[in-house]
């Protein structure tokens, strides 16, 4: 069968790969080279926050940890497990998806402004490494990619027995679909001084991810915002808060500063519609149910 994916983020390209593997012929049609996907200013750390629909979301990270404990230290893959602390300032019961990410230990009687942390190992991917793997394991199994800009799913149509609609942000336009909308968000990679753990508040959206070379330290999330251009307050906003979490950080040198617009929907959009099935409005869950999502494209691509 030939299918046409629109769309060479972490979604399309995850898809891309199941659908080749499977024995599909397959094309991925996109804009953008991969440098300037969102998915490259992603931190990396898998665990699905607040992702709705919470049941499937979990389901779509069970199998998602799963593949990525299967790639965690092959070479190249940028993929390792790394143990870590999700910190909380408010009185929560332990998420639904905690056994999606291989369990969680609850330690309460924290210092500071935290109720309790969360500690689990989960997969921590670098996403600069992990989709230029991700790229090549496409090619090696047949993936063709075709650059042209779209200004509807029709037009990816012709040739095509199937379309998956990987589009991300770009879906609100080529559905339509208003209910996706961009959430800025803005990270800066430090080098890294030989964390061993990453750490995240989630109340405060501050987060410390080290990948050996590089820690992503965030970040932001602002809703409807679409500038690309990184902003010297937020910055500064950033590595103050990162470094009061992570005093380690301090003095560790400053190696770039990136940007990317977070494809965000009230929930992830995944059925199919005739002939074409919609993978869209991960929002920053990306990494996180690439995987499951597209085994599920596989699945639904398989009842042609």
């Amino acid at each position: 069968m030939r299918v046409t994916v629109v769309g060479a983020g972490i979604i399309g390209l995850s898809c891309a790969v199941r659908l080749a593997r499977s024995g599909q012929d397959v094309t991925v049609l996109t804009a953008h080279q991969l440098a300037d996907t969102a998915s490259m200013a992603a931190g990396g750390l898998i665990y699905p926050r607040f992702a709705e629909p919470a049941d499937r979301c979990a389901g779509w990270t069970a199998a998602s940890v799963a593949e990525f404990g299967r790639l965690a230290g092959q070479a190249g893959t940028g993929v390792r497990l790394l143990p870590g602390r999700l910190l909380r300032r408010e009185e929560r019961p332990v998420p639904e998806w905690a056994d999606a990410v291989g369990g969680i230990t609850r330690h309460t009687g924290l210092d500071g402004p935290w109720l309790d942390a969360l500690a689990f190992a989960p997969p921590l991917v670098d996403t600069m490494t992990y989709l230029e793997w991700l790229a090549g394991a496409a090619a090696a199994a047949g993936v063709r990619t075709v650059y042209r800009e779209l200004t509807s799913l029709e037009q990816a149509r012709p040739g095509a027995d199937l379309v998956v609609n990987a589009a991300g942000l770009g879906a609100r336009e080529l559905v339509p679909d208003p209910a996706v909308y961009p959430a800025r968000g803005q990270v800066v990679h430090l080098r890294d001084p030989g964390l061993t753990e990453w750490v995240v508040d989630e109340d405060a959206f501050s987060y410390v991810l080290p990948h050996g070379g590089h820690v992503v330290c965030g970040g932001t999330e602002e809703a409807g915002e679409a500038a690309l251009e990184p902003d010297e307050r937020t910055t500064a906003g950033i590595l103050d808060r990162c470094r009061a979490l992570v005093p380690a950080l301090d003095g560790a040198e400053v190696l770039r500063t990136r940007v990317g617009l977070r494809p965000a929907r009230p929930e992830v959009r995944l059925e199919r519609e005739g002939e074409v099935i919609h993978c869209y409005g991960h929002g920053g869950m990306g990494i996180t149910l690439s995987w499951g999502c597209a085994d599920e494209v596989a699945a639904l691509a398989a009842e042609s």
